[in-house]
């Protein structure tokens, strides 16, 4: 599990897992911290893809059914043993998005919140290669040829082409669902998140672009308000 999950601090007593999913380009120290700053109710594990830090050397995954097969079979134990919730940033949200999905329809298991951040809903009718676009802007702009083609080997696979029409859903989710965005940041639709859940659907604007969320007053915020939502929810 060590290859796959980043946990910077065991918490074997803690009441729920936040399980963590990067944005493009995004390695687990930048959210694996978490770890640290959520208390002892909550433990924090930060999904490392094949192609980073340690796992370099590893083929990009060819499409998402392989990856999230390798997520959900590395971690069904854990998530079986205990409550999970996911947080997902930009690429990272269609990731767990599809993880919960396929947590959902082959094993009845469902987190008990969903936080998506910076991120279309799954079933507007926009193209996620409008998102890869934006992340290769960002990706040229910037002077770290590792970031570059660690983004750009992210969409190396049709999923990430894929056009999101409807999700394939046949019952919506029961979990409440809280998105996140950067002020700056244009997300289309996000009320379509309601058709996705029998939960409460809540927005969050907070100040910043894309990448808000790595503000430190930005960050006190979402750590505070995951846990409260974490803790309110029905363990």
């Amino acid at each position: 599990m060590e290859k796959l999950v980043a946990c910077v601090q065991k918490k074997p007593n803690a009441l729920c897992r936040l399980i963590c999913f990067l944005w493009a380009g995004g390695g687990t120290p930048q959210l694996a911290h978490w770890g640290r700053l959520f208390n002892d109710s909550i433990e924090v594990f930060c999904i490392r893809l094949p192609g980073r830090e340690t796992r370099l050397g590893e083929p990009f995954p060819k499409d998402m059914t392989s990856l999230v097969n390798e997520i959900t079979s590395v971690l069904l134990k854990e998530l079986k043993e205990k409550p999970f919730a996911f947080f997902g940033h930009s690429l990272g949200m269609y990731t767990s998005f599809a993880v919960a999905l396929h947590l959902k329809e082959k094993y009845g298991l469902e987190p008990v919140h969903l936080f998506v951040s910076a991120a279309h809903a799954p079933n507007v009718s926009y193209r996620i290669i409008n998102i890869v676009k934006q992340n290769h802007k960002l990706a040229t702009k910037s002077k770290n040829n590792i970031l570059l083609y660690d983004i750009q080997g992210s969409f190396n696979t049709k999923f990430f082409f894929r056009i999101y029409g409807k999700a394939d859903m046949n019952t919506p989710f029961s979990c409440d669902v809280t998105c996140f965005r950067g002020s700056d940041y244009k997300i289309y639709d996000v009320q379509c998140w309601q058709e996705l859940t029998n939960g409460d659907v809540s927005f969050y604007e907070l100040p910043g672009d894309h990448f808000y969320l790595l503000k430190p007053s930005n960050e006190s915020f979402l750590i505070k308000h995951i846990t409260t939502c974490i803790e309110n929810a029905s363990l």
